[in-house]
């Protein structure tokens, strides 16, 4: 495998042309419906809920299905300039284009580095660089022939990533299908220079979850070599068991969450580190990305489900700088991040806005939408097997994508799909078409009211997971803070001062009034004044020992309610900062014992603005 490194004017020029080339071959038919990798408009999820669609369509009708994944064996390096150029004439491309096509592809010299020491440059005949922006598409137009069509069956790829699924009355059966299919398969590709990985080959026998018959063994015979069925497949990132059950796939995510939030947990210990809104940052844009991936397509089971609770809390208290005694509800409206089935469900129900909304002309999975789903295009995939359904006894047949789901019968995957979006539909006559500059044949009205755009349906998405969120938080009745999916501008401080507010708008804080295990047998007296209980709002705005250094910082505050210009002001909460650092309000007591002894005339005038950037500055401490 040879990676290139080109000039940048190189790679721009080749980022346009693969944006027309990509138009071109889906216009002239350079590319296969069921190609889904390196393709705008398409992804991994369009791939794993086709194949899993067809696999439980199958099941439905009565039959046994099993599936083959395979692997082309170095597939960029063997692309044939010649054969490419030759596909592309033969398909009506401009000439333009197919000369230039051939030239990017000849005429290349390589020189490989070993232990620093540079060789001499040598002819390279065949491949393409993995370097180029434009290598992907010519590797999908070269492999688009090695799809036939398969009677009660599919095969999908995505790049150099394939799946034979067949079925038929016994698993046997399917051996000796995908056997002769494979050898379809070698005989399309040989003539193109093409092979198969064997360690990347892998075979699995679907069931149904109510099957209670040992799985069967039947293995398959390739090339003189043989393949038992795996219990689990790793497939386009997504982990797939043969009842296609979703608690394999979430251990494996969770894993690899709880690796990467121990690697970044060390940038920000407690107390001191990056500010809660960088850690907010990470925590939403890189490990809720490696935990739900795969979310669209699997929603995990109840235990499961509690195991990533559990990470998920772990990772909001490492955000606020919280308690573990801080409720739950509390500890995600302070860290600004939604409990974990809620972004689950809005993570489905965004995928399946993208599914409702994209052209079936190319995506496969939009192509297995139910006629009566209101999509702009009627087009329907007709190698779909749904028009088969009719001969399942109607009690058995699957729910239809706007009923809602019961205990025995179930919506098809890409029905299931469909049906989350119905709290997007309400009255709209159907649901806006997204990226339809992608079909150029497409005869369908490509503008709206922007209400009814892509964008405003995904901001209406986003508006519902604030409303659940609202809904089913439930904190104790004297928190009156509101969830919020943006960072609160006050974790711009730096981490230990942002946690000493975040405790004490928690109720669970190092404050006499708010008791822990460790101080339950104390008095709530506030120790500067000994007036009133030590409250957030009486060491705050009432205490008599800050009274002074109050009405210097804080002149205008009255109030902690949310509605309180302390937490969107700038300026209070620049003034709040110094307040907090000159008191020690809810400081460790072993830390820095409450003195009275403040004056005017040592704290420093609150800064001017404040923006959630790390500019403050302050010393590290360690929270207990």
């Amino acid at each position: 495998m040879v990676i290139v490194i080109f000039e940048t004017l190189s790679k721009i020029l080749e980022r346009v042309i693969a944006s027309c080339l990509s138009l071109l071959a889906r216009h002239v038919g350079l590319l296969h419906p069921y190609q889904t990798g390196s393709l705008p408009g398409l992804s991994t999820f369009d791939a794993t809920s086709t194949l899993t669609h067809e696999v439980r369509l199958l099941q439905r009708l009565g039959s046994k299905v099993s599936s083959l994944f395979l692997d082309i064996k170095g597939g960029f390096d063997n692309v044939d300039p010649g054969q490419l150029t030759s596909a592309l004439g033969a398909k009506g491309a401009y000439k333009y284009l197919t000369a230039w096509v051939g030239s990017f592809l000849t005429n290349h010299m390589c020189r490989l580095l070993f232990q620093g020491y540079s060789r001499i440059f040598s002819p390279v005949a065949v491949g393409t660089p993995q370097g180029s922006p434009i290598s992907p598409l010519f590797f999908v137009i070269y492999v688009s022939p090695l799809h036939p069509a398969i009677p009660k069956g599919i095969v999908i790829s995505y790049v150099d990533d394939f799946v034979v699924t067949v079925s038929s009355s016994s698993h046997r059966g399917n051996i000796q299908l995908l056997q002769g299919h494979y050898r379809s398969l070698c005989s399309i590709a040989a003539p193109r220079g093409l092979t198969f990985s064997v360690t990347k080959t892998e075979l699995i026998h679907w069931c149904t979850p109510q099957e209670r018959s040992p799985p069967s063994t039947a293995g398959v015979r390739l090339d003189y070599l043989y393949f038992s069925p795996k219990d689990m497949v790793r497939w386009l990132g997504y982990w797939f068991t043969p009842p296609l059950s979703s608690s394999a796939h979430f251990s494996k995510r969770l894993s690899l969450a709880q690796g990467a939030f121990d690697t970044i947990k060390r940038l920000s210990p407690p107390g001191r580190g990056l500010p809660p809104y960088l850690c907010h940052r990470l925590a939403s844009s890189l490990l809720a990305s490696v935990l739900l991936y795969g979310a669209d397509l699997y929603t995990p089971l109840v235990r499961m489900q509690d195991k990533l609770d559990v990470f998920w809390h772990r990772v909001q208290r490492w955000v606020t700088n919280c308690f573990s005694s801080t409720p739950v509800p509390i500890l995600a409206i302070e860290a600004s991040l939604p409990p974990l089935v809620l972004l689950i469900e809005h993570c489905q129900r965004m995928a399946a806005l993208r599914v409702v909304c994209s052209p079936p002309e190319i995506n496969p999975a939009s192509a297995r939408l139910h006629k009566s789903v209101p999509n702009r295009s009627s087009y329907r995939s007709q190698q779909c097997h749904r028009s088969l359904l009719v001969k399942v006894n109607p009690a058995l047949r699957p729910l239809m994508w706007r009923t809602p789901r019961t205990t025995i019968r179930k919506h098809l995957p890409i029905d299931e799909i469909a049906h989350r979006t119905l709290p997007l539909l309400k009255d709209r006559p159907s649901f806006p078409l997204h990226n339809p500059q992608l079909v150029p044949t497409l005869s369908v009205p490509r503008t709206g009211p922007a209400a009814d755009s892509f964008a405003a349906l995904k901001k209406e998405s986003r508006a519902i997971l604030l409303l659940h969120w609202t809904s089913l938080a439930h904190p104790p009745p004297d928190y009156k803070y509101l969830p919020s999916l943006t960072p609160h501008p006050f974790m711009g401080l730096p981490k230990f001062l942002a946690g000493r507010l975040h405790q004490m708008r928690s109720g669970k804080s190092y404050l006499a009034a708010h008791p822990s295990w460790y101080n339950r047998d104390t008095p709530s007296t506030c120790p500067r004044c000994r007036v009133a209980a030590e409250t957030s709002k009486h060491a705050i705005l009432h205490c008599q020992a800050c009274h002074r250094l109050k009405e210097s910082l804080l002149p205008a505050i009255t109030s902690l309610d949310a509605a309180s210009p302390l937490w969107t002001s700038d300026h209070d909460i620049a003034a709040l900062f110094h307040f907090i650092a000159l008191t020690a309000i809810g400081y460790p007591p072993d830390m820095f014992p409450p003195s009275p002894s403040f004056t005017i005339a040592h704290s420093p005038p609150p800064s001017p603005s404040f923006s959630p950037s790390p500019r403050f500055r302050f010393s590290p401490v360690e929270d207990d």
